[in-house]
């Protein structure tokens, strides 16, 4: 539901902002005041195409910003959720166009882009008027209407997730059927690959110890001139060698300890340097003794890691891969050599799939064709009271050409505005005002569905009521109240008998002072409505009889009570005292019945 628009340099807007509650809605005012500019702006900020020709003269950006009440708009939380915008039940658009055409665009005070802005935006606002449709022309959104009108959320589940299985069915298959054509030739190479590594008999971490002991075999020289180099420094030195130092620096420190006590861990510590240092000796003299030169073994590590790292190039793959390489080609191996079993058991479940799927698209095609009939009856019959007598509203469940998720059906709304008029689609009905009334029935006959009335976005209706008039005014005028009564619906009208019925009633003023010109808005309250509408039955000149006819016309009728809509309130930025009497004529008192 929108619940606030504010409107800064825009047309010839200069500054406006208005709330709104629940419940019809309508806009009146006389030709060129600027009500539809209102529609134009709530378009832009929804994700509208616009260009620097929407910029007031002299300003340097026009501003549209939308605040929208979300709370049972299961679309639009499930946009901002996906797109990770936090809401808390209200979501606010904003749009800004600069001077040169330049385009910005917020969510929740988030940049976003246009398009994605549009995609929200048709969440939220629904504008039919005689030449623009933004949902109900669209084969997409007259099969969501449907679909929502026959409560059909259960069996687009079963259609959904029978679906999905099956497309997952299918591309297993595929990639078998795939795998299948170069089965022979595939599995003959792996029998080569497999054979070659199993005769390399690679063990784990062999790779690595063979690098190390060649690194050792070719630079044995150096290896046994550091080892004999240690030796001879901490054992065989000429003069003193570190072994014996040791030695003789414990000698003493044990005759100091018997002397001294405190000295002992002294003493002790010497000792154990002692013990490793002749045990690091020993070791680097078996080292020394072992570096005996071995010209085979050489060889033999040599050719050994040319062998893996030939096959690893081959493979395009490390060394060290070349074990979980082996276990790759011997799964693969054997998923190939019972290929046409698998293939047998996955045709199986691709026929059970397919079953499943074809009987929940079947169930789903029989609802739609029961739903399909019953609205368009009903449509049928709202059209009739629409100045539209002999027209007939049909919806087309037809075998589309290929299933998907959402069924195996194309919908259709096809319709005649006329008798002997053969049903045409409704995007290609001529006459605008024949389609702005026709999409008004539509609306009106889904929201008797009550789980469809509550997902409905803000609905605008632009001069719906172009071209009726006397009593088929006054019928227009009540299905968009009984419209109101379940969604929120906002109506651009000239028709006193539309704006009679109306829950709340806002006026549309064009003010000059010779050298600028703007807009300006102003909620009536009771008396100001008999004004405006006696306006509207009266022309330039409002008589009494004008004034009682419109008091009469606004008298509610003990039908359904209206919603309780919040007051709608309007605020024009810098406007003057002379200028708000201006946009707000004074109510003059009504006359006593003679």
């Amino acid at each position: 539901m929108l619940t606030h628009i504010q409107i800064r340099d825009f047309a010839i807007i200069d500054a406006v902002e208005l709330e709104l509650g629940p419940g019809l809605t309508v806009l009146t005012g006389e030709t060129g005041a600027g009500k539809s500019i209102l529609v134009d702006a709530l378009l832009l900020a929804a994700g509208g195409r616009a260009g620097a020709e929407v910029v007031r003269h002299g300003a340097e950006r026009a501003e549209v910003s939308a605040t929208f009440a979300i709370e049972k708009n299961a679309a639009a939380h499930a946009w901002l959720n996906e797109q990770s915008i936090e809401h808390e039940g209200e979501c606010v658009l904003r749009r800004v166009i600069s001077a040169d055409g330049r385009s910005r665009a917020y969510v929740n005070g988030q940049t976003m882009s246009v398009q994605s802005l549009r995609q929200l935006g048709e969440t939220l606002v629904d504008v039919h008027g005689q030449m623009e449709y933004q949902s109900l022309v669209r084969r997409s959104a007259q099969r969501e209407l449907l679909d929502q009108s026959g409560e059909h959320r259960e069996l687009l589940s079963a259609v959904s997730e029978t679906w999905r299985t099956l497309s997952q069915v299918k591309e297993e298959r595929d990639r078998a059927a795939a795998s299948a054509q170069d089965r022979e030739a595939r599995l003959e190479l792996l029998r080569y690959h497999t054979s070659e590594l199993q005769a390399l008999d690679l063990k784990a971490g062999e790779a690595d110890e063979l690098g190390a002991e060649r690194t050792r075999l070719s630079q044995r020289g150096r290896l046994a001139s550091g080892a004999r180099e240690i030796i001879q420094l901490l054992r065989e030195a000429e003069d003193v060698s570190a072994e014996q130092a040791i030695s003789r620096a414990l000698s003493t420190a044990r005759h100091v300890g018997e002397l001294d006590p405190t000295f002992a861990p002294m003493a002790r510590l010497i000792d154990e340097s002692l013990i490793a240092l002749r045990e690091g000796v020993e070791a680097v003299e078996r080292y020394e003794s072992d570096l005996e030169a071995d010209p085979q073994r050489q060889e033999w590590v040599e050719d050994r890691l040319a062998t893996m790292e030939s096959i690893a190039r081959k493979h395009r793959v490390e060394v060290s891969a070349l074990l979980d390489l082996q276990a790759e080609l011997q799964q693969e191996f054997q998923r190939l050599d019972s290929l046409e079993a698998s293939m047998a058991q996955i045709e199986k479940r691709l026929e059970d799939a397919q079953k499943k799927f074809t009987a929940a698209c079947d169930k789903l095609t029989a609802a739609r064709k029961s739903a399909a009939k019953s609205l368009g009856t009903n449509i049928s019959t709202l059209m009739q009271t629409l100045g539209m007598p002999g027209g007939k509203f049909q919806i087309d469940v037809r075998a589309a050409e290929s299933a998907g998720a959402n069924g195996a059906d194309d919908i259709e709304f096809l319709v005649s505005a006329n008798p002997g008029q053969p049903p045409r689609p409704l995007a290609k009905v001529a006459s605008g005002g024949e389609l702005s009334r026709i999409s008004l029935a539509i609306q009106v006959a889904a929201v008797q569905t009550d789980a469809l009335a509550g997902s409905l976005a803000c609905l605008v209706f632009d001069e719906v009521d172009a071209g009726v008039g006397g009593g088929v005014a006054e019928i227009v005028g009540r299905q968009l109240r009984t419209l109101g009564e379940r969604a929120q619906a906002l109506c651009v009208t000239h028709l006193p008998q539309v704006a009679s019925q109306a829950h709340a009633h806002v006026r549309v003023t064009k003010l000059t002072d010779g050298k600028t010109t703007r807009t300006a808005l102003h909620p009536l309250t009771a008396d100001e409505r008999v004004e405006e509408i006696a306006r509207m039955l009266g022309g330039i000149n409002v008589t009494d009889k004008a004034r009682e006819h419109a008091a009469e016309m606004l008298r509610p009728a003990p039908a359904k009570s209206a919603p309780k809509a919040a007051p709608v309130k309007a605020a024009a930025a810098g406007a003057s005292k002379a200028s708000a009497k201006a946009a707000a004529p004074a109510a003059k008192k009504k006359p006593a019945r003679r």
